[in-house]
Parts: C-alpha cells; sequence; structure tokens
C-alpha cells in the first residue's frame, strides 16, 4: 500500500469503528482481527493483507473498495433517471416494479417503487439467507405474507419481514396500491 492508502485506511478504520461505538477490543473480537494489528493499522504502521482488510470491511458491512475509498475525493452523484427504461424491472397490466437504485453500483440494500392494480399481487422465492424487506405503503391497502405470517397494511403502514423465504405483496380494496420497498441483504 502506498502511505496515502495506508493513511486513508486507518483513518477510514477509526472513523467507522468510533461511529459504531466500538472499542478496538470489539472490533477485534468482531472481525477476527487482533486487537495489535488494528491499533497499528489505525496508527498507520501496518501494511494488513487483502484478507484482512477483508474482514475488516464485513465487520462493517461495506466491501473493501467502500472501506479504502476516500469520500471526499469525488462529489460524484448518482441519478437514477424516472424515464430509464433500464430501471423498470416489471411492467404489465398487474403490476410496475421500477429500481430507485443505481444499477452499476455493488451493493446490499436495493431500493423499489411499486404500483400493484386491484387484486393483483408481488409474489418473490426467498433471496439469500438474512435478506430481509421493509415495505411501505404510500397509498391504497396491502396485504403482506411471509411464511406462516400475513399483515394487512393501509396508506402510512410499513411492514418488515423476512425475504429469505417465499413471500408475497398483494393489493387490496378497489384502488391501486403504491408503496416503497426496500430489501437489504446481509
Amino acid at each position: 500500500m502506498t502511505d496515502s492508502t495506508s493513511r486513508l485506511l486507518g483513518e477510514r478504520v477509526s472513523q467507522l469503528r468510533q461511529l459504531q461505538s466500538m472499542t478496538l477490543e470489539q472490533l477485534a473480537a468482531a472481525s477476527g482481527v487482533s486487537r495489535s494489528m488494528l491499533s497499528q493499522i489505525e496508527r498507520c504502521k501496518a501494511n494488513p493483507t487483502l484478507a484482512v482488510t477483508q474482514r475488516i470491511a464485513q465487520t462493517f458491512g461495506i466491501s473493501i473498495g467502500e472501506l479504502v475509498d476516500d469520500p471526499n475525493a469525488s462529489a460524484s452523484i448518482d441519478v437514477v433517471r424516472g424515464d430509464d427504461p433500464g430501471t423498470l424491472f416489471r411492467a404489465d397490466s398487474e403490476c410496475e416494479l421500477r429500481t430507485l437504485s443505481p444499477l452499476q453500483l455493488e451493493k446490499n440494500i436495493e431500493f423499489y417503487v411499486i404500483t400493484l392494480q386491484p387484486g393483483a399481487e408481488l409474489a418473490s422465492a426467498a433471496h439469500f439467507e438474512g435478506t430481509r424487506e421493509m415495505f411501505s405503503v404510500s397509498q391504497g391497502a396491502a396485504t403482506v405474507s411471509t411464511g406462516n405470517s400475513e399483515v394487512a397494511l393501509m396508506t402510512g403502514d410499513t411492514a418488515h419481514y423476512r425475504a429469505d423465504i417465499p413471500h408475497v405483496i398483494r393489493c387490496e380494496g378497489e384502488e391501486a396500491l403504491k408503496g416503497f420497498l426496500v430489501v437489504s441483504y446481509r
């Protein structure tokens, strides 16, 4: 690593650790990286292996790229245009599902806007283990089912549920259902 990369890594590890109110001991226990190695990284006295850097990044729930990227180095803004046909995952007489997340980014969270016509549903197979979804109703009424659980939602309601088992969002009532879906991968 260059000196600037080593400095940036040390600063980022320290910053993220402090933001999560973690001690060096807690970060060591969570990451499997020794306390002394973490201390040396934060003080720019160590050049960690890729495996060590990966374990640290995973502990913070980010990629290695995000760990060593200088957040102040670029001021780019990614825009997802509403009329971009590439963001439309499904569009038929019953359902429109459009991503609000930049498509080119590797991510562990995705945002969607959903419109379902009366009686229509969005049925999903199980996602990766540990995946959770949050669905918030902005208009209409819905039923969300996952596993053996089912809940009715009205405008303004939000449900958080397991998505690593088959699950369904169904439009109830006479008006179209509109809402926002957040998918979180662990």
